[in-house]
C-alpha cells in the first residue's frame, strides 16, 4: 500500500523527524494491511519492525502450553517486533511475543536491517546509550544474581552448621560420659566378682541385666507429674532396702521405664547381700544404654541433615529428572529451619497421592528457598509470630505448590511489580530484588509452569504450578540465559509489556 510521509509523521514515534528522514522511511519501509489473524509468532526470526497505523493489535506470550494475552490496544503508533535489531548478532534476534490483529489493520513496516541502520545513522549517541543500558543491566543482573546466590549459600551454610553443631556436641558429650560409666561399670563388676557370690547368683544378675537393657528400649513416655511420683516411690523403696543414695538412682530408673514392681523382681532374683551392688550394676547398665541411644539419635540426626543437604544441592544427580516435590520441599524446610526459627509455625498440607514430576530439582529448591525466605521476612516484619503453610495439590493437569504466610500482605499498588528485576520492598542491604525474578524465570521459562500471587493482609499465597508431564525435549532450555524474560509474568496481564510502547 502507498506510504504517506505525512501519515507516519503524525505518529508520536516519528513526529520529530525531518521531511528528509520521513521520506527515507517511506522509501525503505512499506505499509501493509493485515486481515484478522496472526502477524508473527513468538520465537520466529525477528525480520521486521511494526508500527500500528490503524486497527487493533493483540500481543501474547507462550506460558507453558497456553498463549497468555499481555496487551490489547488500538492506540496509533504503538510498535513491536524487531526492537533490538540495532544490537546485531550480540543478542538473539527473534520475536519475543506473538502478535495478531482482531480487525483489518494497517502497519508501517520497516525491515530489521533497515531499522538497525537508521538507528545507528540518525541516533548514534542514543544507540550507544541503549546498548550500555541493555548490556549493563544484563551484566548487573547476572552479577547481583550470583551475589544473591552466594549470600543464600552463606545463610544456608550457617544454618546447616548450627543444626549440625547441636547433635554433634550431644554425641561428644554422651561419648565422654559413656566412657566414664563403662569404667565405673568395670569397677563394679570387679567388686561383684570378688564377692562371696555363687555362680548361680551371678548368672541371675546377668539375666536381670539383659532384661533391664531390653526394658530401656521400651520405656514408656511419662508426664512430668507421673515421672515425679514414680521417682518418689523408687527412692522410698531403695531407702527401705538400705540404700541411702537411692535418690541418685531413681531418676535414671524412671527414665528407663522401671518401677517398684521391677525392683521387687530384682530383689527376688538375687541374694539380699548382693542387692546394693546389683542395683548399682543395673544403674550403670541403664546409663550406658541411655547414652548409646543418645549417641544413636544424635548421629542419626546428623545423617538426616547430611541427606537433606545432598537432596537440597542435588549433588551427583541428573540436572533434569523425575522428582517427588515433597522430598524437595522437606529438604529445603530442613535446611532453612534455623532461619525460620521457633516463633514461626510450619504447617505441611501435602497431597501424597500426587505423582512425581519432570523437573530441574536443584533449581526448584532455589525457588522454594526464595519463597520461604520472603514468607519468613513477611512474618517477622509483622511481629515475628505467625505461620508458614506449604500445601501441594493437583490443579487440572498441573501440580500446585503453595506457600502461604500470615504476614502483612503485598499492597495492591506494587503487586504488579514484585516479579520485576531489582524491585524489592526490603531495606537497603537486605534484598536485591532478584529472588522473585529468578524464581519466575525458573518456573515459567525453564519448567513451562506459572507463578502467581494472591494477597490480603494476614494471608499471602505464592502459588507455583508445574506441568505433570515433560515438554518436548527441544523446547527445554539448558540454562536460564537462553530464555530471558521480556515481559511481565502470567499473574500480571494488565501490565504494559516492554515490546509495545504508547505515548505518555
Amino acid at each position: 500500500m502507498p506510504c504517506s510521509p505525512a501519515e507516519i509523521g503524525s505518529l508520536f514515534l516519528f513526529e520529530k523527524l525531518t521531511p528528509e528522514q520521513l521520506g527515507r522511511l517511506c522509501a525503505e519501509g512499506r505499509v501493509e494491511r493485515f486481515e484478522p489473524g496472526p502477524v508473527y509468532a513468538e520465537g520466529d526470526p525477528a525480520t521486521c519492525f511494526y508500527v500500528l497505523l490503524e486497527g487493533s493489535v493483540v500481543l501474547s506470550r507462550r506460558v507453558g502450553g497456553d498463549d497468555v494475552e499481555v496487551t490489547r490496544t488500538s492506540q496509533r503508533g504503538v510498535y513491536s517486533g524487531a526492537m533490538q535489531a540495532y544490537l546485531g548478532d550480540r543478542v538473539r534476534q527473534v520475536y519475543t511475543n506473538s502478535m495478531r490483529v482482531t480487525e483489518p489493520s494497517r502497519f508501517f513496516v520497516v525491515p530489521a536491517d533497515v531499522f538497525a541502520e537508521i538507528m545507528r545513522d540518525w541516533f548514534p549517541m542514543a544507540v550507544h546509550l541503549l546498548e550500555g543500558l541493555f548490556f549493563g543491566s544484563k551484566n548487573t543482573q547476572a552479577a547481583i544474581g550470583q551475589r544473591e546466590r552466594l549470600l543464600a549459600l552463606g545463610s544456608l551454610s550457617a544454618g546447616l552448621t548450627h543444626e549440625l553443631n547441636n547433635p554433634a556436641a550431644a554425641a561428644v558429650r554422651a561419648t565422654a560420659t559413656l566412657r566414664e560409666r563403662v569404667a565405673k561399670m568395670r569397677h563394679k563388676l570387679a567388686l561383684i566378682a570378688e564377692g562371696p557370690f555363687s555362680r548361680d547368683a551371678l548368672a541371675s544378675l546377668i539375666e536381670v541385666q539383659e532384661r533391664t537393657a531390653e526394658r530401656v528400649a521400651k520405656a514408656p513416655s511419662l508426664s512430668p507429674l507421673e515421672a515425679s511420683d514414680r521417682e518418689d516411690a523408687l527412692t522410698e523403696w531403695l531407702e527401705d532396702h538400705g540404700m541411702d543414695y537411692g535418690w541418685q538412682y531413681a531418676p535414671v530408673f524412671v527414665q528407663a521405664g522401671l518401677d517398684v514392681d521391677w525392683l521387687e523382681q530384682v530383689a527376688a532374683a538375687v541374694d539380699p547381700e548382693m542387692l546394693p551392688n546389683a542395683v548399682g550394676w543395673l544403674n550403670y547398665t541403664i546409663e550406658t544404654e541411655l547414652l548409646m541411644y543418645e549417641i544413636e539419635d544424635s548421629t542419626t540426626r546428623i545423617s538426616h541433615l547430611v541427606d537433606a543437604a545432598k537432596q537440597y544441592s542435588q549433588l551427583d544427580r541428573a540436572p533434569y529428572r523425575v522428582v517427588d516435590v515433597h522430598e524437595l520441599l522437606d529438604s529445603t524446610l530442613l535446611m532453612l529451619s534455623g532461619k525460620i526459627g521457633q516463633r514461626i509455625e510450619v504447617v505441611k498440607e501435602y497431597d501424597r497421592t500426587l505423582p512425581p514430576v519432570p523437573a530441574y530439582p536443584a533449581e526448584l529448591n532455589q525457588v522454594w528457598t526464595n519463597l520461604v525466605d520472603n514468607a519468613v521476612f513477611a512474618v517477622n516484619s509483622a511481629g515475628g509470630e505467625g505461620s508458614l503453610t506449604v500445601r501441594t495439590a493437583r490443579e487440572g493437569d498441573r501440580l500446585l505448590v503453595e506457600f502461604r504466610d500470615t504476614g502483612p500482605g503485598v499492597p495492591a499498588d506494587i503487586r504488579s511489580r514484585i516479579f520485576d528485576p531489582f524491585f524489592t520492598t526490603k531495606p537497603v542491604g537486605e534484598g536485591t530484588g532478584l529472588g522473585l525474578d529468578i524464581s519466575w524465570r525458573i518456573i515459567v521459562n525453564k519448567h513451562h509452569g506459572s507463578l502467581r500471587v494472591e494477597s490480603v493482609p494476614g494471608d499471602t499465597r505464592f502459588q507455583v504450578l508445574l506441568p505433570l508431564t515433560a515438554p518436548e525435549p527441544e523446547s527445554r532450555p539448558d540454562s536460564l540465559s537462553e530464555s530471558q524474560p521480556e515481559s511481565q509474568p502470567e499473574s500480571q496481564p494488565e501490565s504494559q509489556p516492554a515490546e509495545v510502547e504508547e505515548p505518555a
